[in-house]
């Protein structure tokens, strides 16, 4: 394995019986690289995040964060080790205030400096003005944000971000694509996002990996992606 990689999966696969959900998968994140992971409904995308993130068995394949094999590690470990990840749905607790909860989340994976690590995060999200009100009163915007500050505890090399717009208005969504576009800079992290829009995926994306029926079926430079013959046919259609 590359130990210039962050991130590094190498013929990944999860079967159940005959079904193969993945297939041989393999990708890679560049320190400080946002790699867009587009495909159909049911193309494997969340399953990948699964399988990189310990919360599925593998089949077979392996996973490296830096250079180190972490597929023997469950998801608590390989997140301790800066591994993180959000989900499609928000898990931001409604009746808890903004700080509150970044600072448990920080305190549970052992930061030091729990309140100075909650602070650094919801400044860098533009959240500290809005610190000491609860999730409920916040737009949905800013609880997205919110969720993305949860998985940003601990400064993690690498972040797994699984449809971070759904949801939110065309606005918002770009406001949410510069913060990251911003974090990969300024932190270094490592960003493998799975999202269906493509305005925000072709924007802000160093490189493209498209799924299909659990395969990689292309992978690459945006522009490259984006004019591949197959991948219109596939995924794109008419209007890429």
């Amino acid at each position: 394995m590359n130990p210039s990689y962050a991130l590094q999966a190498e013929d990944v696969a999860i079967h159940y019986g005959g079904v193969k959900a993945l297939d041989g998968v393999s990708l890679t994140l560049e320190p400080g690289q946002i790699r867009g992971l587009i495909g159909p409904n049911g193309a494997g995308k969340s399953t990948v995040i699964d399988a990189i993130t310990g919360r599925r068995r593998l089949t077979r394949g392996t996973v490296h964060l830096k250079g180190q094999d972490v597929s023997a590690l469950g998801a608590t470990e390989r997140r301790q080790r800066g591994l993180s990840r959000s989900f499609q749905r928000t898990s931001v607790f409604s009746q808890m205030p903004v700080r509150k909860q970044v600072e448990l989340a920080s305190h549970k994976m052992g930061v030091a400096d729990s309140h100075a690590d909650a602070d650094a995060v919801l400044r860098e999200l533009e959240l500290l003005d809005l610190a000491d009100i609860t999730a409920d009163e916040l737009g949905y915007g800013e609880q997205r944000r919110l969720d993305l500050a949860l998985a940003l505890v601990g400064r993690p090399g690498v972040l797994l971000l699984d449809e971070p717009m759904a949801g939110l208005s065309v606005k918002e969504s770009h406001d949410l694509a510069r913060h990251l576009k911003a974090l990969t800079s300024r932190w270094e992290v490592s960003v493998l996002l799975v999202e269906h829009d493509m305005d925000v995926v072709f924007g802000i994306s160093d490189a493209v990996t498209v799924f299909e029926l659990g395969r990689v079926i292309a992978s690459g430079e945006p522009a490259a992606v984006r004019a591949n013959p197959r991948v219109r046919e596939a995924y794109l259609g008419s209007a890429a």
